[in-house]
């Protein structure tokens, strides 16, 4: 290797005018060319390199411009005999080599002013031992422009990309800021719009109200729901849908039905994202949580009697109101606690119409996959039979039966033993012993016959068969004083029921 590596090196120290670096590398000095292109391929050059354009004092022409030097800092000085010229200056020694035809290159050092006539041998450039040196070499006019406007061009991209840098830094803060008052302007504009019709709301818009989704309220089957802020201080909450297919089909009913409907004691969907996969339904904000956090929670504050009655009757106007007084009927297939929503005055919300489907009002449709919540949903579910509104009453009913306990309605007892608070509920109703049914944490401190009415009317909503449940309405009716109820059977799913 080492021979091959000397054997090149001589080669190419016999070559003019090629410059080469520390490598056995080589090119044509600048201004130069290739003199035999076929054997510089096959790697045989020592034939080196020509000029491109000759000298103006080769030339009998009355060319005015003047030949120059091409400055080559960093470099090896030609192996080739030179000619020591003594003189001041650098520029006395450029002179010096301008005078003569024959000079093709200069040096000036503190040594003195070196000029070398014919080819330049052994040119390196890049060289970074202590002898180097700088070289001007010696090109027509033509050239040296070349090499000016290339220097030129760089310069001119140069300022042109300075400027291009203090333009975007001085324009681009002030874009940004234009663009965020613009999108705050524009959700200013959808908060006003919120009053009267459904919004639609980019993801982008979302995802600055909700901080990027940082805030998580609750999730569900569908989705996981945030807490958001609009401008004004609007608070809502974001039910982010999960799922393509569920995920459309649960936003297409839940923006067909609720962006619909107003009504005191149902949740208002205020807006939805349809964008691509991401679908999003955006809500009014209930800042007390749901009727499960009041009840179950153990930091909660227990609900006093006044309230419960408060939160059955308003959460039955809300269902009576999707069953009966929508275009459509309504069904909701997932009333529990946690879908009862209560705001800063805990005003009842029926919500989460994830699985709610618009029915005729003849309730002929039947459902064709299982809804709701385990210990919530009702028998015909199971076995098979038509949906219609009475699963909502049925659901409505255990949920009455919490409000009543202040619990849930399957409780540990012991080790390996549970209380099913139904079945307790409707023995001590048909014996005629309610008081023992009062949540302990109210003392005593209830309206014994507001009390009777919730446990007869929690009875009559389970009963097996669904012709034997009252309406909504009918149950509005009786929690208002306006309808009489009598004692009900004990549902015959429950008295097979053995719970240990």
């Amino acid at each position: 290797m080492d021979a091959l590596l000397g054997y090149l090196r001589e080669l190419r120290s016999r070559a003019p005018f090629r410059s080469c670096d520390s490598r056995p590398s080589c090119s044509c000095a600048r201004g130069y060319r290739v003199m035999l292109q076929k054997e510089w391929d096959l790697g045989d050059r020592r034939a080196g390199c020509q000029r491109i354009t000759p000298l103006q004092c080769e030339q009998n022409t009355n060319n005015t411009e003047k030949d120059g030097f091409f400055e080559m800092p960093n470099v090896k000085l030609p192996d080739n005999p030179n000619t020591s010229v003594k003189v001041g200056s650098r520029e006395g020694c450029e002179l010096v080599c301008m005078s003569n035809c024959s000079c093709n290159a200069y040096s000036y050092n503190g040594s003195g002013c070196f000029v070398w006539h014919g080819g330049l041998l052994n040119l390196q450039e890049q060289y970074d031992q202590s002898d180097a040196s700088t070289l001007y070499l010696r090109l027509a006019a033509s050239e040296l422009q070349s090499s000016e406007r290339d220097k030129k061009r760089v310069a001119s991209w140069v300022i042109i990309g300075s400027i291009v840098l203090a333009i975007l830094f001085t324009c681009v803060p002030t874009i940004l800021i234009v663009i965020k008052k613009r999108e705050s302007r524009r959700m200013i504009e959808k908060a006003k719009a919120m009053q009267s019709r459904l919004v639609s709301f980019t993801y982008s818009e979302l995802q600055q109200a909700t901080r990027k989704f940082s805030t998580k309220l609750g999730g569900g089957g569908f989705g996981s729901v945030f807490k958001g802020t609009l401008p004004g201080s609007n608070y809502i909450a974001v039910k982010k849908l999960e799922g393509l297919y569920q995920g459309e089909k649960q936003f297409r009913a839940e923006v067909s039905t609720l962006g619909a409907i107003q009504h005191v004691n149902l949740i208002r969907l205020i807006g939805f994202c349809s964008q691509g996969t991401k679908k999003l339904l955006v809500y009014e904000f209930m800042p007390s949580g749901s009727l499960a956090d009041q009840l179950f929670l153990s930091n909660s504050n227990v609900l006093d009697w006044k309230t419960r009655y408060q939160i059955a009757t308003g959460t039955a106007r809300g269902l009576a109101y999707l069953h009966e007084q929508c275009r459509d009927s309504i069904i909701h297939c997932d009333i529990k606690p946690e879908n009862i929503l209560l705001d800063d005055a805990l005003v009842p919300k029926v919500a989460d119409f994830g699985l709610a489907k618009l029915v005729g009002r003849k309730f002929s449709k039947v459902l064709t996959t299982i809804r709701g919540s385990r210990g919530y949903i009702a028998p015909e579910w199971i076995w098979g039979m038509p949906i219609t509104t009475k699963v909502d009453v049925y659901s409505y009913g255990m949920m009455l039966f919490e409000i009543i306990s202040g619990k849930r309605n399957l409780m540990h007892t012991g080790e390996s033993s549970f209380e099913f608070f139904p079945l307790v509920a409707t023995n001590k109703l048909v014996i005629g012993d309610v008081k023992s049914l009062i949540d302990q944490r109210l003392e005593g401190k209830v309206n014994l016959e507001e009390f009777e009415i919730v446990c007869k009317l929690a009875c009559w909503c389970i009963q097996d068969d669904e012709s034997s449940r009252p309406t909504m309405s009918q149950i509005v009716q009786a929690l208002e004083g306006n309808l009489d109820v009598g004692i009900p059977p004990a549902p015959r799913s429950l008295g097979a029921l053995n719970v240990s």
